[in-house]
């Protein structure tokens, strides 16, 4: 073979990288303008429906910036980057921002709408039979997946279809000698068992009429009724019994002279209060730095225990006379491989007092999750258990990175090999896992699955149910804002912007010496 034609057949049967990058490219874009597409498919017509107007453009002005960006030839690393920097923002910025606006404003149960919500939801509920108002054989259905009822009236045997928005004829109606409605067209009607699972949405349920409205009166009968409580706007108040109730912008209620307030509220802007209440509320207050105190305990034991277990597994798995390395990191591992809200739970039975293998096996009768002390060393050990593996792992591939020659050349200058891990071998790990750590505490101050599946926060002392032996920040702050009282998603928020701050700062400081500590070692 000539060597011309031998260059030809070699070139022929060489590889076309460049041919598969852009044919990976092509496919990334289209499947980033279909993305785009379908968003914009998706969440444009019920931002037009509300009137969101800004929210509309918004999407409108990103949509036609990445449809120019991937459509054009130019921009090559912007194809890169905009993908990237759409989910740090919906993922990441979007949430904080939220969270931290939320923090701000009085946003929760009963102030979940705004003013004119909360005016519909007065008077729909304020609904009382009056004497003589009429009264309907009910039948309920439901339309798609929404709830209806079909009404009939006694008189004139008419059926009406009743719903959210009013009352509507419903011609073709087939009604039996009892005055049930047995079928009726685009409506499944409800058997009697079904009807009796929904009660709480039939009851709910109000259908409006003029100056009025129907409600159901158990499964079988509605009836029409006027509302106590009225709003005059030219008051900005509800009329009514107990009443007058006189809007209160700063707190978004309806209040009358005696100081009460509707239990339907708004949705307002209520400044530092959340904060102040935080700060001022001697409930929450009393016991913030407390919790905080085994907060930080709870996350630095969990991060040192895990990590130092998971380091001097790590190392002697990593001396060169081990055998059989690769059974016992199966082995290892486990833990790590297993959900963790299930094994949570096992660890809760395994500490009972009663029938716990762990009282069994020691021969203990100790009262793991009744005392303080126990119950904090009972969700350490827990925790221990579920997460030196993390470390263990993150901690063989670092051993794996550090050069042999380091540690021999310190034991020919006659370093023992306490005094070479000390001095050659923990720094260079710790300059490469100190980020891990840091993240490892962010995570382990905010570990709420670890508490409240375990010991819900308990043991709770007689004077005071709402803070518990072993409760976090977080498992504090879930029981104060969705307790008893309601879910506050305000206060709440504000919590948790006060634990983010927390997390920053000790992060802050921790990357910052870390920073010092590579400039030592590099």
């Amino acid at each position: 073979m000539s060597p011309d034609v031998r260059e030809t057949a070699e070139a022929s049967q060489a590889p076309r990288p460049r041919r598969n990058i852009t044919t990976a490219f092509v496919v990334s874009r289209i499947a980033v303008l279909a993305v785009a597409a379908a968003i914009l498919l998706y969440a444009a017509p019920p931002l037009v429906a509300t009137g969101s107007w800004i929210g509309l453009a918004v999407l409108l002005g990103a949509t036609t910036v990445i449809g120019y960006l991937y459509l054009t030839r130019r921009y090559v690393p912007a194809k890169y980057l905009v993908p990237g920097t759409v989910f740090l923002i919906a993922f990441q910025v979007f949430p904080v921002l939220y969270t931290v606006t939320t923090a701000f404003t009085n946003f929760g149960d009963g102030h979940r709408g705004d003013k004119a919500a909360a005016i519909t939801a007065i008077e729909r509920g304020s609904v009382r039979q009056a004497p003589g108002s009429p009264e309907y054989q009910l039948t309920t259905a439901l339309r798609g997946g929404e709830l209806v009822f079909l009404l009939v009236d006694p008189a004139t045997k008419q059926v009406r279809l009743g719903d959210a928005g009013g009352l509507s004829p419903l011609p073709g109606a087939e009604v039996g000698v009892t005055g049930k409605v047995l079928r009726a067209p685009g409506v499944t009607v409800l058997t009697a068992p079904q009807a009796a699972a929904r009660g709480e949405e039939i009851a709910a349920l109000t259908v409006p009429t003029d100056g009025g409205a129907i409600k159901a009166n158990g499964l079988s009968r509605a009836v029409e009724g006027r509302a106590a409580l009225v709003y005059d706007a030219g008051c900005d108040c509800m009329w009514g019994e107990g009443g007058p109730w006189r809007a209160d912008g700063s707190q978004g209620y309806f209040v009358n002279a005696a100081g009460e307030h509707l239990a339907q509220g708004w949705q307002v802007n209520v400044g530092l209060a959340n904060f102040a209440r935080v700060l001022t509320n001697p409930t929450i207050s009393g016991y913030f730095l407390g919790v905080f105190g085994w907060n930080a305990v709870f996350a630095l034991a969990s991060v040192a225990g895990t990590f130092g277990l998971g380091m001097a597994v790590a190392l002697a798995l990593h001396h060169p006379r081990m055998r059989g390395t690769k059974a016992y990191r199966i082995a290892l591992i486990l833990p790590y491989a297993m959900p963790s809200f299930a094994m949570l739970l096992v660890w809760r039975d395994m500490f009972n007092r009663d029938f716990g293998l762990v009282n069994q096996m020691l021969g203990l009768n100790v009262d793991w999750l009744g005392e303080v002390t126990t119950a904090r060393l009972a969700v350490v050990l827990v925790n221990l258990w579920l997460g030196f593996p993390y470390m263990f792992l993150v901690t063989t591939g670092a051993l794996q990175a550090i050069p042999r020659e380091l540690t021999e050349a310190a034991a020919i200058d006659g370093a023992t090999p306490w005094k070479a891990f000390r001095r050659v071998t923990l720094p260079l790990l710790l300059v490469a896992l100190t980020p891990l750590l840091i993240s490892s505490f962010a995570y382990n101050f905010n570990n709420f699955n670890a508490i409240q599946l375990t010991t819900e926060g308990g043991p709770f002392p007689p004077e005071n149910p709402q803070v518990g032996g072993t409760d976090l920040l977080i498992t504090y702050t879930f029981r104060l804002a969705f307790g008893t009282g309601g879910a506050q998603f305000g206060f709440a928020a504000a919590i948790s912007v006060f634990i983010f701050a927390i997390v920053a700062i000790v992060s802050a400081v921790a990357f910052r010496r870390t920073r010092k500590q590579e400039e030592v070692y590099a």
